[in-house]
């Protein structure tokens, strides 16, 4: 595995995506800074991180035989393999909120952002991008539901050895990808997801609110809501939204 690590960069994965264009990469490429200035969330949302206080990285994975249809399989090796980590803090409801952000209780502690290169019907290779709150104890007013490792335990975490150890986490998740062990990560997934299971309210995109229970992702990612006649309906991101 190359690192790369920078003190200010605009954007990890920008930096990234245009280092595989000018050089050879190996099979996995990381990219870490203290500093973003222009982070950047799922569909163009900011990623406020306090200079040095923070994770923020960049993977490069270079992938073959993995199809485009899988994709979302890439989003539940990333996620669970955060979730996966994360568990050794001991955090109070350490959970996946559907597609990738990583929460405790019902406050923010990191997000993914996935960029994609395809190449005929395949993955030729991914960027992930991740943020996690480690050590900055405030936030702004615009992130009120933002938490970090710092205030959830009172202590300090050592960017460095927290940065190798996430990496390990990702990479052995990564092997069922390797390996088409689709089937397994899906339920490692599901089974770290927020509100699994239980009668919450949502918005769909007509602005109705109805009730009913996530009950998992189907293979394209898409989120599986019970509602309350029995019925099973299916969600790309933003068409629906938790209340």
């Amino acid at each position: 595995m190359y690192l790369f690590k920078l003190d200010a960069i605009d954007s990890t994965n920008s930096y990234l995506k245009q280092l595989s264009k000018n050089e050879k990469l190996g099979k996995w490429t990381v990219v870490t800074a203290k500093f973003q200035t222009n982070g950047r969330g799922q569909k163009g949302a900011v990623w406020e991180s306090e200079k040095g206080k923070n994770l923020i990285c960049s993977i490069l994975v270079k992938l073959e035989g993995v199809r485009a249809e899988d994709q979302f399989m890439l989003n539940c090796a990333v996620s669970s393999g955060i979730h996966n980590y994360l568990k050794r803090f001991n955090l109070p409801k350490l959970t996946v909120k559907w597609p990738n952000d990583i929460m405790s209780v019902s406050s923010k502690l990191g997000g993914i952002l996935i960029e994609n290169t395809l190449l005929g019907g395949e993955i030729s290779q991914s960027i992930i991008g991740i943020g996690i709150n480690v050590n900055q104890e405030s936030f702004s007013n615009e992130l009120p539901n933002a938490v970090s490792l710092k205030q959830l335990t009172g202590s300090e975490t050592d960017l460095e050895i927290f940065l190798q150890d996430l990496l390990n986490s990702i990479q052995n998740k990564f092997e069922l990808v390797f390996e088409n062990r689709y089937d397994e990560l899906k339920s490692i997934y599901e089974a770290d997801l927020y509100r699994k299971d239980k009668v919450h309210t949502f918005k769909n995109l007509k602005g109705e609110l109805f009730s009913g229970l996530i009950r998992g992702v189907n293979h394209q990612g898409m989120l599986q809501i019970e509602r309350e006649n029995g019925a099973m309906d299916s969600y790309n991101f933003k068409e629906v939204s938790y209340l």
